[in-house]
């Protein structure tokens, strides 16, 4: 096709950059309508749109700037109350185990007081527990030793007085026997 150009350029002698005249002043009038049409239509809406979309796009970036300002202080503040959060759980923490070792002190010394009165009362009832059985052996001893003493004297020793004196008398003397022992050990 292109062969077939150059070959009837060449038969009419004119050189294939240049057309003839009248395509020449044709081509430029439409050129001109057109490039005319597009100046005063088409390339004031596109510029309007262009505008409108650069606007679009400086107040979108405006936008994003003035969010991420705004989340930068979210986040500062997020920050500080998180900081402000954790030194009151600390400061708490500290209140708890200062209150838990006063509650610990306090369960101890009660505790210690509890015991005391415990073991002053199980001394106290072993000591009225012991004198009660001093006294019901002193009683049944004294009951054996007067029935053993009537047996080997042949009569009954059945005065109550005169046999507690001498019992009590017995007895008194084996707690003097008993308590020299311990002090000599």
């Amino acid at each position: 096709m292109i062969a077939n150009l150059v070959q009837l350029a060449a038969e009419e002698e004119q050189s294939p950059l240049i057309p003839p005249g009248p395509e020449l002043l044709v081509g430029t009038i439409a050129f001109a309508i057109v490039f005319f049409f597009f100046w005063k239509k088409l390339l004031p809406n596109i510029n309007k749109v262009l505008e409108e979309r650069r606007e679009a796009i400086e107040g979108g970036i405006e936008k994003a700037e003035a969010a991420q300002v705004e989340a930068q202080s979210v986040l500062e503040q997020y920050k500080a109350q998180l900081a402000e959060a954790r030194h009151e759980a600390a400061r708490l923490r500290q209140e708890a185990q200062e209150q838990g070792a006063t509650l610990i002190a306090e369960m101890r010394a009660e505790g210690q007081r509890q015991r005391e009165e415990i073991v002053a009362a199980g001394h106290a009832q072993i000591e009225a527990d012991r004198k009660a059985a001093s006294s019901a052996l002193r009683q049944d001893v004294g009951k054996l030793a007067t029935d053993l003493a009537g047996k080997l004297v042949g009569e009954s020793l059945e005065d109550h007085a005169r046999q507690s004196r001498v019992i009590d008398r017995f007895l008194d003397g084996l707690d003097e026997a008993a308590t020299k022992a311990e002090a000599s050990r």
